[in-house]
């Protein structure tokens, strides 16, 4: 009888799982949301400022997200300040002091919870990676990598290792498992990818199961936004591969912004913005929905639950 009953409120969960849909943060119309993709919006988290890319941690109960604080028709010359807020709307917290350019922050995955995002140089034009911690306060953080090199932090995984792209000293330019090493040399692990031969990988982001990447692609090697083709492909984090790529958005490469591709937690689906809408992509079928609800706002940037780019 127990088990009978055990087995019925089993069956209960999935089915109320199911009902729930997938639960994103994302942006809309610069404010922070969290919603179940297909639903209308509730009240956002933040309001009144510009905030942008909240990645969801991987505990599932904080966003990390940069908060626009000086515009520029350039994007790499804005003024932005990370903050971290709670998924339920309190504990807000800035800690960057907001004199840096510093973008698509994220969290490790090791179990340390540790906001990670890119600061530009701008002697040199380069990136490099940075991270904090949670209730820290501005000035606190520290470099990853050094200035003298350029590093874009990309996605992390459960060893610690970063997923970044870059030109490291002494090596080609290129994508790397970078294990971090805090006052000393990172080390750099090349990634074989042969997409990456004829074009250029962004926005890449490691399934939570860490078999599988999503990202955006440019063939060639002019830097090029709207037009991206979003892709779906195997990692082998041992062997430090990403092979059978396969497109899943804009294979004909029109001239709209899809962007920002990001696995929802159970990894049945990819949810991604394109032309100021989200869309989610289910994997088991090849099919494609739009999942938000207003066609007058402008969504970009979403993260699946608990699911660190």
């Amino acid at each position: 009888m127990k088990t009978i009953i055990s087995f019925a409120l089993l069956a209960l969960v999935f089915q109320f799982q199911a009902a729930e849909g997938h639960r994103s943060s994302y942006y809309k119309d610069g404010e922070i949301h969290v919603n179940v993709l297909g639903t209308a919006e509730g009240k956002p988290l933040t309001t009144g400022h510009w905030d942008f890319k909240p990645s969801w941690s991987k505990t599932g109960d904080k966003l990390v997200f940069f908060r626009r604080l000086v515009t520029h028709k350039d994007v790499s010359k804005w003024k932005t300040a990370i903050h971290i807020i709670n998924v339920n709307g309190t504990g807000l917290h800035q800690i960057t002091d907001g004199t840096h350019t510093d973008f698509n922050q994220t969290w490790t995955r090791d179990g340390k919870n540790t906001p990670i995002w890119n600061r530009k140089n701008p002697k040199t034009g380069g990136y490099q990676v940075m991270a904090s911690k949670i209730g820290a306060k501005p000035g606190e953080e520290i470099a990853l990598t050094g200035k003298a090199y350029h590093t874009w932090a990309y996605s992390c995984l459960i060893d610690g290792r970063i997923l970044v792209g870059g030109h490291p000293p002494g090596m080609k330019r290129g994508y790397f498992l970078m294990t971090p090493e805090p006052g000393g040399k990172p080390k750099f692990e090349p990634i074989s990818c042969e997409l990456a031969k004829k074009g250029v990988l962004a926005r890449v982001s490691v399934s939570l199961s860490e078999d599988k990447v999503c990202f955006e692609y440019t063939k060639g090697f002019k830097r090029q936004v709207p037009g991206r083709t979003l892709y779906l492909a195997d990692l082998d984090a041992k062997k430090r591969t990403i092979t059978n790529a396969k497109p899943i958005a804009n294979k004909a490469g029109n001239m709209v912004w899809f962007a920002y591709p990001r696995f929802t937690k159970d990894e049945s689906a990819i949810v991604y913005h394109a032309g100021r809408k989200l869309f989610l992509y289910t994997i088991a079928d090849g099919s494609t929905k739009q999942v938000s609800t207003d066609n007058k706002a402008d969504y970009r940037y979403p993260h699946g639950e608990a699911t660190p780019k």
